[in-house]
């Protein structure tokens, strides 16, 4: 039996430890764009930059993420929020904020009221957002998110100084309960294991990046790739529109920004749990044979190594314990990057086996219905499938 302990913990060992590494060195490349080296200069450039705002039933946030834009240390902008068919007080709060001083003819607001055929709700709103929009630069971002007042100056001067196509900024997630802290934590590390965002800038990677609180896109990049109608059907749109910008060969960055943008994600695990479920089997192509390979994966990765250090006899720990100094590693990094601190690896296994079962949920359910239920909006798996990037 310790042979096979031997195996499996020299196969974890090496899988973390050359992450963590990886990790360690790489990410020191990923540039923090709130430090005092990123602050332009008062003669930069200021261009054109469309902020596009799709919204459905968001009357809880949506009042102060507007505000917050309109308030942007930035002069050459202008905010285009679309009110997705929402059936909450989502329009009406939208509708008061444009009509107050601080709009000042800035704020454009576009009430959907039906989807068309072969779209997804809010990829639909993106899209005619965009199309009403007469910025240089695109900043795709979500209802929920918080901006600092030099945000977006912030990251213009990065993204020009860079010549970057597509920029990155990654939220500082706000967490309010140990159960939204542990998932969080995990899904970062998950990030970091399978996305690299210090090999995102690298055009002979094929690592890419997307996020749906910050995709800050050229004009011209965003016509190239087909604009969000290549995208119709995507559920992962923000992955999916990082994706085909990096494929197409445009440069691509991430950045960190402490706190130049806040965003609550989830409320509690069952937030996480309930967040995830539509999207988790979408990520795997809707395959169900991969979905069932990569959640055991998942699990081996994640969750043996603490069960394996106990099992395991004599020598025959040490892979296991260099395979949790892997993890460790991971979230003392991430620690210093976020708000989670670093002694929430013991409760990994947990994070762990939740993502396991979010992942064989979302493909039950998915199967089992024919289809997802996104906002409201029953979307047939045989199109989703057929709609994909």
């Amino acid at each position: 039996m310790n042979y096979v302990h031997w195996i499996a913990g020299c196969t974890l060992a090496l899988a973390w430890l050359s992450r963590v590494l990886d990790a360690a060195f790489g990410m020191r490349k990923v540039a923090d764009i709130s430090r005092p080296q990123w602050e332009p200069r008062k003669d930069s450039p200021q261009p054109r930059v469309s902020i596009i705002v799709p919204a459905r039933n968001e009357e809880e946030h949506i009042e102060e993420s507007l505000n917050r834009l309109l308030r942007l240390d930035y002069s050459n902008y202008e905010v285009i929020a679309i009110n997705d068919r929402s059936t909450d007080r989502t329009g009406e709060v939208m509708d008061r904020v444009a009509a107050g001083p601080e709009a000042r003819a800035r704020l454009k607001i576009i009430h959907v009221r039906d989807l068309p055929p072969d779209w997804l709700g809010k990829v639909h709103a993106m899209w005619i957002g965009a199309k009403q929009s007469s910025g240089e630069w695109l900043l795709f971002t979500d209802a929920d998110v918080l901006f600092r007042r030099d945000s977006l100056r912030r990251a213009l001067f990065y993204a020009e100084s860079q010549q970057a196509d597509h920029l990155v900024l990654f939220p500082r997630m706000v967490m309010h309960s140990v159960g939204e802290t542990m998932m969080i934590a995990f899904f970062q590390t998950l990030f970091v294991f399978g996305h690299r965002p210090w090999k995102v800038a690298d055009p002979q990677a094929k690592d890419h990046m997307g996020v749906g609180a910050f995709n800050l896109v050229r004009r011209s990049a965003y016509q190239a790739i087909g604009t969000y109608e290549a995208m119709r059907f995507e559920v992962v749109d923000d992955m999916k529109l990082g994706k085909l910008i990096k494929n197409a060969g445009y440069a691509q960055r991430n950045v960190f920004g402490d706190d130049l943008l806040l965003l609550r994600w989830v409320k509690g695990t069952m937030g996480m749990v309930n967040n995830l479920t539509k999207n988790s089997f979408a990520i795997m192509s809707f395959q169900w044979p991969r979905t069932l390979v990569t959640a055991f994966v998942m699990a081996f990765l994640n969750i043996w190594p603490f069960f394996g250090v106990l099992r395991a006899h004599g020598w025959a720990k040490l892979p296991y314990a260099l395979a949790l100094l892997g993890i460790f590693g991971i979230y003392v990094g991430m620690s210093r990057k976020s708000d989670v601190p670093f002694y929430y690896v013991v409760l990994h296994p947990v994070s762990s086996a939740m993502f396991v079962y979010i992942m064989l949920r979302s493909m039950t359910l998915t199967l089992a219905r024919g289809g997802i239920t996104w906002r409201g909006t029953f979307y047939p798996l045989e199109e989703l499938r057929r709609g994909m990037v």
